[in-house]
Order: structure tokens, then sequence, then C-alpha cells
């Protein structure tokens, strides 16, 4: 059984009602993968605005494997020193890594969050030494359209992103860069100018499914028969 860990912050664990992109990578997976999968990880709620607290689990559909490791307002700063623990706990096969934009927001740099992004990887080897990975790059939020030092740093990181995932890759634990989901377009796929609609956790499932195809051949174009 191959056995897939999302990682990631507000955009990955998502909120009370909603699908979250997790389900919609579930959904493209058992209608194109043709073999056991699932998601492991140490946690399973979606985060509560009311309580301000992930407390909730009142998923859209919770009729999917929910379990992941995500939290509103975490980053690599924060998830590098739980991923060892998180995949020998796990066994995760496959890491699929949204995180970067509340690193930015509100406590490292481009170049800090790079440095952030080597641990969490040298932290995943040291717990399985063949673990695959794919990262996604920061999407730009509405504060990047108003904030231009911000969008500086954002587009920096992705930069450095590219260059550590160039450096890191390797045969036995390879690493793929996922392209920025496509035509994404923070006014009409969030709800909040951050945080994924409907359309938004579909794109963020396809950027996943479209580099796993193309580089592993795992599952198959992301299409009309998700969702």
């Amino acid at each position: 059984m191959l056995r897939f860990m999302p990682v990631g912050d507000s955009m990955t664990i998502g909120s009370a009602g909603e699908h979250t992109w997790r389900y919609r990578l579930w959904q493209h997976l058992r209608d194109t993968y043709g073999g056991p999968f699932t998601f492991v990880g140490p946690r399973e709620e979606l985060y509560d605005k009311s309580a301000d607290a992930p407390t909730s689990y009142a998923y859209a559909d919770p009729g999917f494997p929910r379990h992941h490791l995500a939290g509103w307002g975490e980053g690599w700063l924060h998830m590098a020193p739980l991923i060892g623990d998180a995949l020998r706990r796990h066994r995760a096969d496959v890491l699929l890594v949204s995180l970067g934009l509340i690193d930015l927001g509100f406590y490292t740099n481009a170049e800090q969050t790079a440095q952030n992004v080597r641990a969490f990887v040298t932290g995943a080897r040291e717990a399985a030494p063949r673990i695959r990975m794919v990262l996604l790059p920061v999407i730009p939020n509405i504060r990047a359209e108003a904030d231009a030092s911000f969008a500086e740093q954002v587009d920096l990181f992705n930069v450095l992103l590219a260059k550590t995932v160039a450096d890191l890759d390797e045969p036995r634990s390879p690493i793929l860069l996922a392209s920025p989901p496509q035509s994404y377009d923070i006014h009409t796929d969030t709800y909040d100018g951050t945080h994924p609609n409907a359309s938004g956790e579909h794109r963020i499932a396809e950027a996943f499914a479209g580099a796993m195809w193309e580089a592993w051949g795992v599952g198959q174009t992301y299409g009309a028969g998700t969702g």
C-alpha cells in the first residue's frame, strides 16, 4: 500500500465545513491509481474558526482517509522538528508538502525559510531514508498584492526552494518541485485571498497529482472525473 502524508499550513488542514485539497486528491487517486493507497499522519482534525483551535471533524465529506500533518499557522519552522517522529510512527512513502506562506509572513525571511526546508528534508531522511517528497511553491496571497516587500520575499523563496530541491534531490529519496497550481487566481480560487475554496482545492490537488504523474507515473492526469 502506498502511504501519503499531507504536510502543510492552514491551506492544507482546512477549516470546518470544507472538503480540503486532501479530499480532492484522494478522489483523484481513488479513480486513477491502480493500487491500494491511503493518507497517514498524526492528525485528523480540521480547524474550527469559532474555537480558534484544530478541534473540528466537520468535513464536507468525511468519507476518506483524513490523516495529515498540517496546522493552522504552522510552517517549515514548525514542521521540521516534527517530521522525523511523524514518519517513524506513520511510515509514509510520500510527503505532499505545502508550506512557506506563514513562515514568510510571520517568522522567517526567504533565506531562513529555505534553511528550514533543508532541516525538514534532513529530518525526514533520517527517519525514512527512502522517503519521496513533492514540494509545492508558495502561492502568493492577497498580502502580496498590497505589500511589495512581502511579494519579493515570496518570489525569492520560490527561487531558493527550486535550488534547494535541485541540491537535495537524489535517486534513493527523490524530491519533486510541483508546478504552481495552473491558472490559480486568489480572487476566484480562494474565499478570502489566501485559503482555497472548492476550485482552489482542485487546483492544488491538480498540482500535486500532475507532479507525481509526470515524474513517477502515479495516477493519471487530473481530470474531470475527479470530484
